[in-house]
Order: C-alpha cells, then structure tokens, then sequence
C-alpha cells in the first residue's frame, strides 16, 4: 500500500464507509429536517446545494482530515504565491494571476509578474476596441464581421464555451466562430459561409508549431490569399496569440499583432490570458472585465473560507469521496443551459487531462483511482437520453446540476418548466420510487396480478443517485467567471488528495509523436517505416489505397 490508502485519515475513511454504504438519502433527509440549509453553502455569487449526498457529519468530518493530511491549503497557498506546483516541469501555475488586481505586485523568482499581465489586457482591449469600433479593418477597407479563432484544447474549449454561453452580450455586427479540428470539413464549413475581405483570424497557439492549428492556419491564409491576390493581406487579417515570435513572422504575422502569455499558464487554464481575446472581441473589455472578476471572487473564497465552508474543497472532497471509496467510475455535468452546452467538453479536458494520472509526484505508481470520466449534456435534452441509466443502471455516477435563476430570455413559461425539470431530476435520483410505492400506483390504475408484479419491477426506481445543485442568479460574465473558476480550484483539491502534479500533460505527447511517423507513411509512394506493428501497417495499407 502507498502512503495514501495507509494513511490513518484514509483507512478511517474507508472504515466509516462500509458502516454508511447501506444508508439512502430518504432516511438521512427523513433523520435531519434541516438537511438542505445545513449542507447548502455559498460564494462569489454561486449557491450551492450539496444536501443530496451521501455523506454525514462523520463522513464530512473525516474528509476534512483528509485533506489537512494531504496539506490541501497548502497547496493552494503556494500555487496562487507563484511556486514551482507543477513539479514535473519546474514552475509555477499562475492562471489565478490573471485575474489579479494588477495593483498587487506577484514576485515569480523574483520578478514581478503583474505589469506583464496588464500590459497584455491593455494591449488586448485597445486591440478589441478598435475591431469593434471599425476602426481596424481589413486590407480592403471593409470592416470585419467574423473572427475565426483557430486553437485546439484549451486554445478552443475554453473560450469557445465562455463565447457561447455569453451570447447574450456579443455584438451582433461581429460574429465569433472557432475551429479546431484537423478534419477538414471543421474549416471548410466555416470558411463556405465567410467573406474574405470582412473575416479577422486569430491563430492561437503558444509554440506556433501544434499541428492541428498550423495546418487550419495555413489553409485559411490560402484561402484568403485566393480571394485577396495580394500577400500582404496576411499581416491585416490574421494575429497570433503565442510565444513563438519568429514562427509568427515566418507566417506573416507583424509582431505587434503577436499578443503573448506566459509558460505558468497552462492551455486548460488560459481563457483568462491572451487565449481569451476571441472572447474579448465577442463581449467588450467591459464583460471581459466582469468575467475576470467573477473568477477572483471565486479565488478569494478559495483563498479565505474554512475546509468546512469552501466551495472547491467541497466539491473536491465528494468526488474523491465517490471516486475513492463508493467505486465511481465517471461523473456527469448536466447544465439547465442550452448556452452552457460546451461546459461538460471545457471540463472534460480541464480535469482529465489534469488529473489523469496514473504516478504520483514522486513518479511512483499510484495505487487508488485518480479522475473519473468527465461527461454531460445541457437538459432537458439529456433527459430523452442517457438519464434512464443514472435512474436505474447499475452504476453510481454522481452528478452536477447547473441552473440560473433568471434566464436572458422573456419566455417565463419555458424557465419554470426548466427549472422544475432541474429539481425533479434531482429528487428524483435521490429518493427515487419504491416497490411498494409502484404497486399502490398501478394498482390505483386498476393494474393487478403478474402484470402489475412485473410493471413495479420495471418502475421501481432505487435512488440515493448523488448530485450537487448550482445555482447562478443569471448566466452572465461574473457568474461565468465563477464558475469556471470554481471547477479549476476542484481539480487543485482534489490533485493534493492524490498526490499527482495536475498541471502537466505527458498522456498527450506520445500520440504527436506517432502521428508524425505515421503520416509520412501515408504518402502514396511512402514505404511503411519499420518497428510498425501489423495492426498498424494493414490500417496504412487500407487507409492509402
């Protein structure tokens, strides 16, 4: 056993489940009638409801020690002071100083790192303005209508999912689209709809040399050149956000229309950086402004609340607590937001590929389960189709619900049904339907005998199902912000449980790798390079033929 699963906090953890595994959410809530207010707490503007879920004071209370043993605290202290936290590469993880006052200085080995951060945001809104303004135009003289943001991971989930769910505040005279895909039809698509001499491309890739987003790159400056006849309409129509400055010469990008960052911000922590200035140009300075401090509100939560009160430790806490001892395999996010539709994908990446991990911060080989599988849908779409196996399949999957209380919209019979389908959903999962419950129901339908036996088999529902309640007062820029933020300090908690670096990503690089091999062997004329396994070779045959 490691350190961890021999650790007194996680035996006795393991100790007070078996003697709770048994208990359903109807005799814990029948027991404590002030169950909801009790475990429902709030900050930077979120309400959340964690009554449904199967845990007592015990439960709670030795979690907590977990997390003092596992020096929680401490790691978060020293990632937002600008230590080294991610160990594997020897630096900091500041995505949190993006969203600093810029007023407080913050020394990463020994240079302040704040007039950096602001000399971007300036840069970034005088930039915004003047797109939105028509002041900056095309090489034609026409003003811009599209901006193609192209980026792969965090250089496209992130922003592209802020971008969506605050359409309510973009301005409808520039349209902001994104694409990633290596595919082909991601691109053309776009393109087919798009009028060269009004669309601005922001290339945004921090080495300039990410395959995906180079090739989009170069075929859309094709694209443009075709239409424009003149090269120099690539240093008008396309900007980079990257740290490769020759790389973006070489394109034709002038190095004042380069918007740089940093190597302490990882790719799924960027939206807040220069990788969020497609978001800027959809929603202004002024709500980009908003949805930074939505998430230094949630940073300082983090930072000031007790264990007992925090958000992220919460949250953190009860996935480990599924994850670790219940068996959970996956966790489902289910926002009551059709704008929140691209949330579940910007956290698949932001806690799968952060906290999947299989060796610890030694590089020892861990021996408990790290992340779960991260996925959802927005409701009420998902109800018509995977909620019948977190009703009555035979796996504990905890999830997430996220509502608003106020929509953007003025159609106040739609939100009430919404909303009632959120709840229901919930209390449902919860409590679920007992046999005898089914019974006395289709026996007051007049249904009796072997039929009515195998209907109740067939309608009864076990329940004690966990799920978290969020509540947003309304999808705007600060609660966005929060939210966001609030998922990043989760996969922080929840990291230091598990003793693994969250902030680096070596899963990803050996699939590069290979496709670079593979690909020059899919040349027609190419011979398959050796070591290939048979596997492989046949595909290559097949696939080039």
């Amino acid at each position: 056993m490691s350190a961890l699963t021999d650790s007194p906090a996680w035996r006795a953890l393991e100790a007070h489940q078996r003697t709770i595994a048994s208990r359903h959410l109807r005799e814990w809530f029948a027991a404590e009638p002030d169950r909801a207010a009790r475990h429902s707490l709030e900050g930077a503007g979120l309400f959340v409801d964690f009554s449904k879920h199967r845990v007592d004071d015990r439960a709670l209370d030795l979690l907590h020690r977990l997390a003092v043993q596992q020096d929680v605290e401490g790691w978060r202290d020293r990632m937002f002071s600008g230590e080294a936290v991610n160990t594997g590469e020897g630096r900091a993880a500041l995505h949190t100083a993006l969203r600093r006052p810029v007023s407080m200085p913050l020394p990463v080995d020994g240079v302040d790192v704040m007039p950096a951060v602001a000399e971007v945001l300036g840069r970034m809104r005088v930039f915004c303005e003047a797109v939105r303004s028509g002041d900056r135009r095309g090489h034609t003289g026409r003003r811009f209508t599209d901006v193609v943001n192209i980026g792969i991971g965090g250089s496209d989930l992130g922003p592209a999912m802020v971008t969506e769910a605050l359409q309510p505040y973009t301005d409808d005279c520039l349209r902001v689209h994104y694409v990633s895909n290596l595919d082909a039809a991601d691109l053309a698509t776009r393109l087919a709809s798009l009028d060269p001499e009004a669309t601005l491309f922001i290339v945004c890739s921090k080495t300039f040399t990410t395959i995906e987003t180079i090739t989009n790159a170069d075929t859309a400056r094709q694209w443009l050149l075709a239409a424009m006849g003149d090269p120099r309409a690539t240093g008008v129509h396309f900007v980079a956000v990257s740290t490769n400055l020759e790389g973006t010469r070489q394109f034709g990008i002038d190095p004042d229309n380069v918007f740089g960052f940093w190597d302490w911000v990882g790719g799924r922590f960027s939206l807040w950086s220069a990788v969020g200035l497609a978001v800027m140009l959809a929603i202004g300075p002024c709500a980009f402004d908003e949805l930074l401090a939505g998430a230094r509100a949630m940073d300082e939560h983090f930072l000031q609340a007790p264990l007992e009160r925090n958000l992220p430790v919460r949250m953190g806490l009860l996935g480990a607590w599924y994850t670790n001892f219940f068996g959970a395999a996956s966790h489902a996010v289910l926002p009551y937001d059709q704008r929140l539709h691209r949330l579940p994908a910007h956290l698949q990446q932001l806690e799968m590929e952060s906290n999947g991990k299989s060796v610890d911060r030694q590089g020892r080989p861990v021996d408990h389960a790290t992340c779960p599988v991260v996925w959802g849908s927005p409701g009420t779409n998902g109800q018509h189709a995977f909620y019948q196996l977190l009703h009555q399949g035979t796996q504990l999957i905890p999830s997430d619900f996220i509502i608003a209380r106020q929509p953007h919209h003025s159609h106040p019979q739609h939100h009430r049904l919404l909303v009632a389908n959120c709840l229901a959903q919930t209390e449902a999962l919860a409590f679920g339907k007992t046999g005898d419950e089914a019974r006395a129901e289709l026996a007051m339908r007049g249904v009796a005998g072997e039929r009515l036996e195998l209907l109740a088999a067939n309608q009864t529902f076990g329940g004690n199902q966990p799920t978290t309640t969020l509540v947003l007062e309304q999808l705007d820029p600060h609660a966005v912000g929060a939210l966001v933020a609030l998922y990043e300090h989760k996969v922080l908690v929840q990291s230091a449980l598990w003793n693994i670096n969250p902030f680096d990503q070596w899963g990803v690089e050996l699939g590069k790798k290979l496709a670079l091999r593979i690909g020059a062997c899919l040349l027609p004329s190419a011979v398959p390079a050796a070591g290939l396994d048979d596997s492989t070779r046949a595909l290559i045959d097949r696939l080039r033929t």
